[in-house]
């Protein structure tokens, strides 16, 4: 277990020189702050904070993966040790996620499922790190052939990751070969957020959407970008949300797909069950499908990594199972057939290859810290969130298959400025992974007044 946990931060390799040519600063190569050495790494995130000022290292490295085989055979062997609790007493997921599904499931993770594969494709794309406030960032930077492609930063949220956005890099950079055109082409920057996947884990309280917000102005600029724009869905949003409040130099406007815009009048309506007056059919539904999302316990994931991150984090780190049992109670798991229904777009495998990350960088309980940060602030409220106060554009894509569906009433008392609001009939939570094509389409779309 601790040779699976040490490997995690050493993987930074310089491999040669890279076509970083913004800045000079993004030019600079230097000798990786973390390297495995017979088994052994330090990395700069677990140097005390008083003294990173002296160790801190703002050059942009190339990174790798290549995790070792016996952390894979560590993984396969605690799946296929894995001990059952007895059968759901329920015939629906009411209770999580049912047996004879998890079952199938893990069959599979333990006898054929590859995680070299997804490795070999995380590979493929230019993957770097870099040091920002202390913390090491890893990110997949890959530049457009076009030559007026507009920057994009792109953050994923919970249980999510870079795994998410894979299927878009394409769409997005390369569009006249998915139905776009040259003139709406991006560069596409992907980070991983503090804490999650192989971007490092803070040491110290304080990594909340703000601070990742900053560090993503720090990211960008740091790349030489002068003007961008910025997308996110789960933390994501909330974190788009912060960069567009924040204002910094360069950020041109944001996108989201999960809008932080349930009106104050609305809220306290939750709280007492009752919807306020004069509210449309559309926001009626909405309404009702929010507060059942709260009595059916389907915020209840929200509310105990909220309080005692830690805690849970035992379980998910020892157990592959507890790991994926976790991560399947999220609301955007509902409607998932565990790879059985040929018609969904999330394969056992797509799902496998996001937990089995959360595995190999032993990332359950750091990733579950920024729900404490948040410090149970409701990640859709826009008071929260003081969605009144961000003067720059911001635009929406509402996604048919997610439970939350906001009227565009909501996201225009919301925000000062859209400049884009779409529903769409297919894809979910998971917008980005579910149906690609048609999320770079919307991204393309929301962002053409300000190319």
């Amino acid at each position: 277990m601790m040779r699976q946990m040490r490997w995690v931060t050493g993987l930074v390799m310089a491999f040669g020189s890279l076509p970083l040519e913004k800045t000079a600063e993004a030019q600079t190569m230097t000798t990786p702050q973390s390297v495995a050495t017979n088994g052994s790494s330090t990395s700069i995130s677990s140097v005390p904070a008083k003294d990173r000022a002296a160790t801190i290292d703002s050059s942009i490295r190339p990174f790798r993966i290549n995790v070792p085989q016996d952390a894979l055979m560590d993984l396969k062997r605690r799946v296929n040790a894995t001990r059952w609790p007895d059968k759901e007493t329920v015939a629906d997921r009411s209770q999580g996620a049912q047996l004879a599904n998890m079952e199938e499931l893990l069959r599979y993770w333990g006898t054929q499922y590859d995680w070299r594969r997804v490795e070999a494709r995380l590979n493929s794309y230019p993957n770097f790190i870099t040091n920002i406030d202390g913390v090491d960032v890893q990110f997949i930077h890959v530049k457009s052939k076009e030559k007026n492609a507009l920057p994009l930063i792109i953050t994923h949220g919970w249980p999510g990751s870079v795994i998410e956005q894979l299927k878009i890099i394409d769409p997005l950079t390369n569009p006249t070969a998915h139905g776009g055109t040259a003139a709406d082409a991006f560069d596409v920057v992907i980070p991983s957020i503090p804490g999650y996947g192989f971007s490092g884990k803070p040491t110290d309280a304080g990594w909340d959407p703000a601070r990742v917000a900053r560090a993503w102005a720090v990211l960008m600029k740091r790349l030489g970008y002068t003007r961008y724009v910025a997308q996110g869905g789960d933390w994501g949003s909330v974190i788009s949300d912060e960069m567009a409040r924040q204002a910094p130099p360069g950020l041109l406007g944001i996108h989201i797909n999960l809008a932080q815009v349930i009106p104050p009048d609305v809220e306290a309506g939750l709280a007492t069950g009752m919807p306020p007056a004069g509210a449309s059919d559309e926001e009626l539904a909405t309404f009702r499908t929010l507060a059942a999302g709260r009595t059916s316990g389907g915020s209840a994931y929200f509310a105990m990594m909220t309080a005692r991150p830690q805690a849970i984090g035992y379980g998910q780190t020892d157990s592959p199972a507890g790991l994926a049992a976790w991560i399947l109670v999220h609301p955007g798991f509902a409607a998932w057939k565990f790879g059985d229904d040929p018609a969904q777009t999330l394969t056992k495998d797509d799902v496998l290859d996001n937990i089995t990350l959360y595995w190999l960088t032993n990332t359950a309980a750091s990733s579950g810290r920024l729900y404490w940060e948040n410090k149970g602030k409701n990640a859709l409220s826009s008071t929260a969130w003081k969605t009144t106060e961000i003067t720059l554009p911001v635009a929406t894509t509402v996604f048919g298959e997610d439970a939350y569906k906001p009227p565009e009433s909501w996201v225009r008392r919301a925000f000062p400025k859209v400049i884009y609001y779409n529903k769409v009939p297919k894809g979910g939570h998971f917008a980005a992974w579910e149906q690609p094509e048609l999320f770079a389409s919307e991204v393309r779309a929301a962002f053409r007044s300000l190319r």
